[in-house]
């Protein structure tokens, strides 16, 4: 396996779907639901998104393609978007691009299934879980980085699952300031993987730049 790929990619999968910060949306849009009904929710919503990155994962590099763009050219327009994510989860603004906008989230208290939408999409697999999947599949190059890829999104996908399970539990004793540090390491970190994706697709755009 690679490792390096591995370490890479399981904190740009944490950053970008963080469960920790989808805890709080799940149990606004959840609220006055039994345990088993918001249980219920958890397990659709962890199926769905591992179907939903699976999808993008195995798909991602041939959609750019048929569209005619390079990974290269995807990575700058990808770390740009990402990095107006974590500069939002910085400043505690969020970005409604990833997880939606005020109505979208509020519109759909009053939908009895939120798993898929807005949950699964925008919040937890948004633009930035998109651009993230297909720059990191864009670097795997042979089995064991499509090993240390799966691992790093299967390890996330679990710690999602867990913490959406658990809920309930969670929230209760997880307080305001614990969950903006979190916010806050999460954004510097995507932040960071914004700038090497960058700094890597100009690189390869214009090697002049290079030196």
């Amino acid at each position: 396996m690679d490792t390096a790929l591995f370490i890479k990619a399981l904190g740009g999968f944490f950053a970008i779907m963080n469960p920790f910060l989808a805890l709080p949306l799940f149990l606004s849009l959840t609220e006055g639901e039994t345990q088993s009904e918001q249980r219920a929710q958890a397990a659709k919503i962890a199926v769905f998104t591992t179907i939903f990155c699976a999808v993008i994962l195995l798909t991602g590099q041939s959609v750019l393609s048929l569209f005619g763009i390079s990974v290269d050219d995807f990575r700058v327009a990808g770390g740009i978007v990402l990095m107006i994510i974590a500069l939002g989860m910085l400043n505690g603004s969020g970005n409604s691009s990833h997880s939606g906008t005020a109505a979208e989230q509020s519109s759909q208290k009053k939908v009895q299934d939120v798993s898929f939408y807005p949950m699964t999409f925008p919040i937890i697999a948004g633009p930035g879980t998109i651009t993230t999947l297909i720059i990191f599949a864009g670097q795997a190059k042979d089995m064991s980085g499509w090993i240390a890829l799966v691992a790093a999104l299967a390890l996330v996908l679990i710690a999602l699952a867990v913490v959406l399970w658990f809920a309930g539990d969670i929230g209760h004793h997880m307080s305001m300031t614990l969950r903006t540090i979190v916010t806050r390491l999460m954004g510097m970190i995507l932040a960071a993987i914004a700038v090497s994706m960058i700094a890597e697709g100009l690189t390869k755009l214009l090697p002049g730049l290079a030196g």
